[in-house]
């Protein structure tokens, strides 16, 4: 990896440094996804069936795991994994609690009365990837707000292990939640399967979808929430990415191990250093190369970095504007202040503060959401949390007293927008004589 230095770049420059690598993409995954949708929508499981066989070299009849085969599943877990899974839970029970919506009611005036309720969402929809590196940790992430917001129906999806069940550790974490409607299929064929639901397989129409996923995963959320009809989305969700500001206090072999976390995700995925000191990036550099060597998954690696950018900025205020164009999915501020430094953070999915926070601890147990918005989403909205498996209601009740109060307004504004049946369902009850 090389050195950009920014302020010697022109615009154009700049933009293709801030590009995500899945964006070149874009439309050849739209148009395979597109075709996946359009197949499981008009087919159901018998479709997802036949994609799982396709995409996955899998034969699977009934999609759904069973209850033997859950117990199967957690069983082959070791019991120090099974421990982990439980502490992290915890942790995450224990941060995502006070999250939700409020109820709250207040007297707009004597005799009106309006309220926000609090619903659970009805029925969810979990992807949880599993496919070169199966993620426990995200059927925790979604399965414990979606189990402490009390949605009636939680179904997970996660794709199928060579041998046609599900990643063991994956299912014991769904057990340790309390989630045992786990259907064994992925990709884009699993979103539209949530989204269109198939009552044979046993598997519900679901009113929202969450969950990160590989650039089709993503896409297919992406399509069926603009679909009449279709369920909601958590958030985009994508490739996974990071950016680290580092000053010139900062350990090269700590911020390299942290870039290399997040890079190991994927091909797809996507890191940058951005520094006010070059000697730094340029140890950087050497370090990364030397970690990336060593790690079991250094194939993944390489391919994510070469689209990853070390970044030299004039100080760190240009390093903060820096990453808000950018608005990583994950943020660690390497710094000596680092809290003076998030005064500036304005687009970030989860912030990292100082040396001895790496991004792993927030992707595990700190408690704090791994699903996060990625390809710039960080702009204008946050990661999961508890709100997210929740509706907010408005209620609101009149007396006559309070019919009386503020019917002239409502009447004033309805004549004044031409809209005179709104007007007489006030006058009506108030007998006001129509014009």
């Amino acid at each position: 990896m090389r050195v950009l230095d920014w302020n010697s770049l022109e615009e154009a420059a700049r933009q293709d440094v801030l590009e995500r690598p899945a964006q070149a993409v874009g439309e050849e995954v739209s148009a395979a996804v597109a075709d996946i949708l359009a197949t499981v929508r008009e087919r159901g499981a018998v479709a997802v069936r036949e994609y799982t066989e396709r995409f996955d070299g899998v034969v699977r009849e009934e999609l759904l795991l069973s209850q033997a085969e859950i117990a199967a599943a957690v069983a082959q877990v070791p019991a120090a994994v099974r421990e982990a899974i439980a502490a992290a839970a915890s942790a995450i029970r224990t941060f995502h609690a006070p999250g939700g919506y409020t109820p709250y009611a207040v007297d707009v005036t004597e005799g009106l009365v309006c309220e926000r309720v609090v619903r659970p969402v009805r029925s969810v929809g979990l992807y949880v990837p599993a496919g070169s590196a199966p993620l426990p940790s995200t059927a925790l992430m979604l399965g414990v707000p979606a189990v402490l917001a009390g949605c009636p129906e939680v179904l997970v999806c996660t794709p199928p292990t060579a041998d046609g069940g599900a990643d063991p550790a994956v299912v014991a974490a769904c057990a340790e939640v309390g989630i045992d409607r786990i259907a064994v299929v992925g990709g884009a064929q699993a979103v539209g399967l949530m989204a269109r639901g198939d009552a044979g397989a046993g598997i519900p129409r679901c009113d929202k979808i969450f969950g990160p996923g590989n650039t089709f995963v993503t896409e297919a959320k992406r399509q069926v929430a603009g679909m009449q009809g279709g369920p909601g989305i958590d958030l985009p969700a994508g490739p996974s990415e990071q950016l680290v500001i580092a000053d010139a206090g900062a350990n090269p072999e700590w911020v390299a191990a942290d870039l290399l976390s997040q890079a190991e995700h994927g091909p797809d995925s996507q890191v940058v250093c951005v520094s006010d000191d070059r000697a730094l990036l340029e140890r950087l550099a050497t370090e990364i190369e030397a970690q990336a060597t060593e790690l079991p998954r250094a194939a993944t690696v390489e391919r994510a970095l070469t689209a990853s950018r070390l970044v030299l900025v004039a100080d760190l205020d240009q390093a903060v504007e820096v990453s808000n164009a950018y608005a990583p999915e994950h943020l660690i501020l390497a710094v000596r202040e680092p809290r003076v430094l998030l005064e500036g953070v304005t687009a970030a999915g989860s912030v990292f503060l100082g040396d001895h926070t790496p991004e792993s601890l927030g992707d595990y147990c700190s408690g704090t959401n791994h699903v996060l918005p990625t390809s710039g989403a960080a702009r204008f909205t946050g990661g999961v949390t508890l709100a997210s498996f929740q509706l907010s209601m408005t209620v609101q009740q009149a007396t006559p007293q309070g019919l009386a109060a503020m019917g002239p307004t409502a009447v004033a504004l309805a004549r004044t927008e031409g809209l005179e049946a709104h007007a007489r369902a006030v006058t009506r009850r108030t007998g006001e004589v129509p014009a």
